[in-house]
């Protein structure tokens, strides 16, 4: 066959009926029905570590101390922090867990991938509303004047546990997108250079 008699390549025509190869400078990732699967695993195991995160705030996070004169209460320290430290122990940690959650996921997968970032950022999402709903209900009881009546005239007991901030509910997806986009990009797989054609 001379030269002039080879076939033309044409970039539209259908593989052979044999099975052709596929090009070696094209990837073919995980199938769709795979990906969902994965991250929608990610978003439960992500969802469930919430739990753990609503433990160590509720540990963690300064208490306010509240006081009562039979009347009214008032907090012990006027111009305390405690509040204010609550919000930040839990975004704090929110960071630290989406940091925590990217890594993981990067190790376990080695790849990037839109629906991993999605089950990542849903998984943070619900995490952090469980950590939060998780933390105000094991900790000091919502009813403050009750509370106040019960411990009595006087005596100083523990307010609410809250997250004024509610941007915070935000920091544990955040951070796990934007890890795990660094990670990809510093060590994830590289799409291979383009054959020259001669």
């Amino acid at each position: 066959m001379t030269p002039h008699e080879q076939p033309s390549h044409d970039p539209w025509q259908k593989p052979p009926a044999g099975g052709g190869h596929a090009d070696p400078g094209t990837y073919d990732g995980p199938g769709l029905r795979i990906e969902l699967r994965q991250a929608a695993l990610v978003a439960v195991g992500v969802t469930v570590a919430g739990v753990l995160l609503g433990l160590l705030w509720l540990w963690l996070a300064p208490r306010v101390p509240l006081v009562s004169d039979g009347k009214a209460v008032y907090f012990k320290n006027s111009e305390g922090e405690e509040a204010a430290g609550a919000d930040g122990t839990f975004v704090l940690l929110a960071l630290g867990f989406g940091a925590l959650t990217a890594l993981v996921v990067f190790l376990f997968f080695r790849r990037g991938g839109v629906a991993l970032v999605v089950g990542m950022v849903v998984g943070g999402l619900l995490a952090s509303l469980v950590a939060w709903r998780l933390g105000v209900w094991l900790g000091p009881t919502q009813d403050v004047a009750a509370h106040a009546r019960a411990v009595g005239k006087g005596a100083v007991f523990d307010a609410p546990l809250q997250l004024r901030a509610k941007g915070g509910l935000l920091v544990w997806a955040v951070a796990a997108a934007a890890v795990h986009l660094a990670l990809t990009s510093l060590f994830g797989p590289r799409d291979p250079e383009p054959s020259a054609e001669y």
